[in-house]
């Protein structure tokens, strides 16, 4: 089960829980405690992580969730030796549908996440990144398709949102070569949207959590969603969407935000709390 409580920030935590959860204010914070096995995700993990996700996406009062790793590294991705266990095959849906083996993978989230990545966010984990909207990676950050060496293939979205990320090109290097990317090369292909100093991801996540918080909310989200469901129509259709998805935010948020405007909210980069 996953509880909701103050996290407590050590080398290793001490609880057992997989997963830990921390509400802060209209934020929420997703931990994988697994540091021994550098966050590798088991079937507990993902149902944990599953749990955790869907609290998120039910609780109104939350605005951003922030996904991360202890011990040093974000997820190893699945754990191997769990999958190598003739009685835990049957886990993994024929059908391709239902829950991904990661957990949350083939969740579609109404409200932003953001991952905080340092060390390893490999296979798997790469996957977890990918699912989330943006991606705050230190400087000890890499990532990659490390599962290509082990004959397991990416099931929880990878090979369909890598190419929709950083192109179909560059996607393809890191889905055939397996190799290793470096933070500063996850940055420069659209991997990364940050790359911050070492031990700094959670903080600096969380600081640009509270900028997106801080946006007037049905608006921001409107936005995102037309954004994601852009990828599966043609342009006049993602045209049409767009524009019936913002017409109520016209009435809900935008009307009052130009009358703030007209007030002098604003000015000079001012912007009032």
């Amino acid at each position: 089960m996953v509880r909701c409580g103050k996290r407590q920030i050590t080398d290793s935590p001490v609880t057992e829980q997989p997963v830990i959860t921390e509400t802060r204010d209209d934020l929420f914070i997703i931990t994988l405690n697994r540091p021994d096995k550098r966050n590798a995700v088991d079937r507990p993990t993902a149902d944990a992580l599953r749990t955790a996700f869907d609290a998120f996406e039910q609780n109104t009062d939350l605005k951003v969730a922030i996904l991360t790793g202890a011990g040093g590294n974000f997820c190893a991705g699945a754990d191997l030796s769990a999958l190598s266990d003739p009685q835990r095959r049957n886990e993994i849906d024929e059908a391709g549908s239902g829950p991904g083996p990661m957990g949350p993978t083939r969740m579609l989230l109404s409200k932003p996440v953001i991952a905080a990545v340092s060390g390893f966010a490999v296979a798997g984990g790469l996957e977890l990144a990918l699912l989330c909207d943006l991606r705050v990676a230190e400087t000890s950050a890499t990532f990659g398709v490390f599962c290509r060496r082990w004959g397991v293939p990416l099931i929880d979205g990878g090979t369909v949102r890598l190419p929709r990320l950083i192109g179909h090109s560059r996607a393809m290097d890191m889905i055939l070569t397996g190799r290793p990317v470096a933070a500063d090369e996850a940055l420069q292909i659209g991997l990364a949207n940050r790359v911050v100093a070492y031990g700094t991801a959670l903080d600096e996540a969380i600081t640009l959590a509270r900028q997106i918080a801080a946006f007037p909310q049905r608006c921001l989200q409107a936005d995102r969603l037309s954004a994601y469901r852009q990828w599966d129509l043609a342009q006049e259709e993602a045209l049409r969407q767009e524009g019936a998805g913002g017409y109520p935010v016209v009435f809900e948020e935008a009307i009052g935000g130009a009358e703030r405007f007209r007030q002098g909210a604003g000015r000079h980069g001012k912007f009032e709390e």
